[in-house]
This record gives C-alpha cells, structure tokens and sequence, in this order.
C-alpha cells in the first residue's frame, strides 16, 4: 500500500525553496534573540519591577483582547521588521550599523513588546490563531535550539567561554 505524499513532496520547488529560506531566517533571528536575551535581561528585569510599569501592565490587562492586540500591534509591527533589516544590514557589509538597528529592534521588542504581551497573554491567547502562533513559534524556537546546542560550533563556543572564564578567573585571583 502506499503512503500518502507528505507535505514537502506536496509542493513545488519555488515553494520549498521559499520554505526553506523561511526556515533560515527564523532559525537566525530565533538563535539571535536567545543570544540577545541574557544581555538584555537586567534591563528587563529592572523596568518590570519599576511602579509605572506594573500600573501600566494593570491597564493593558484590563483591556480587551483587541485592544491588547491594538497595543501589542504597533510595536510589533516595528520591531520585528527592523531586526531583520539589521541582520541583512550585517550581511550586507555595514556590521556596525545593522548591529545598532538589530540591539534597538531588541531592546523595543523586550521592553514594550514582551511586557504588552505579558500583560495581555490570557486574553490574546483566547484568539485560536494567535495561541497557534505562539505554539508554533516556540516549537521553532526550541527545534533552532536544539539544532544549534547539537552542533560542533555550540559545543566549541561553550569550551571557549569555559577557557574564557577560567582565564579571567585566574586573572583575578
């Protein structure tokens, strides 16, 4: 008996070039951003705990869903696009200006992006295609992850940190 076509057999070749090309870049902005995310996470942690913020989260939690969707909408919508204009600034040659525009991209996405969304989460998750997203979003997430800690050059990467520290450990004692 035979089985059914799978997905990837079901399209044509533009399509899964197209796919493929989609897969790329998610797996880079994915890997960057869990790179970014340590860095900016003191920043992070010291704006949530600040009084005007937690006010504010209140209000946007007391807001409907599509309101919440309104909010979390505008700063989404500049974020995201800037992030990978600042990675295709990078392989375009100017590193240090697609660096800025990529940290900037960053800092809005955590600062007003991920604290929109952390107040609002229970209501915009009650929208199916939205709770779909951000399942399929964090599937791709930990996959880009698993592939990357996998590799060669994340298993490299972490003895050179290790060295890193114990050098400037020794440095310091």
């Amino acid at each position: 008996m035979t089985q059914p076509p799978t997905r990837d057999e079901t399209r044509g070749p533009l399509a899964s070039l197209l796919f493929a090309i989609l897969r790329a870049v998610l797996t880079v902005v994915i890997v960057f951003d869990e790179i970014a995310r340590p860095l900016y996470r003191p920043l992070i942690d010291w704006v949530a705990s600040l009084r005007i913020v937690a006010r504010a989260e209140a209000m946007i939690a007391r807001q409907s869903r599509l309101s919440i969707l309104a909010l979390l909408a505008v700063p989404f919508a500049i974020a995201e696009p800037l992030k990978l204009l600042g990675l295709w600034m990078m392989a375009d040659g100017r590193f240090r200006s697609g660096l800025v525009v990529f940290a900037f991209a960053h800092l809005v996405s955590f600062l007003l992006v991920e604290r929109i969304y952390h107040a609002g989460r229970e209501k915009l998750l009650t929208y199916g295609w939205l709770n779909w997203l951000m399942t399929l979003l964090d599937r791709l997430r930990r996959r880009a992850l698993d592939w990357v800690c996998s590799s060669a050059a994340y298993a490299f990467a972490l003895r050179a940190r290790d060295a890193a520290r114990s050098w400037w450990r020794g440095l310091r004692a």
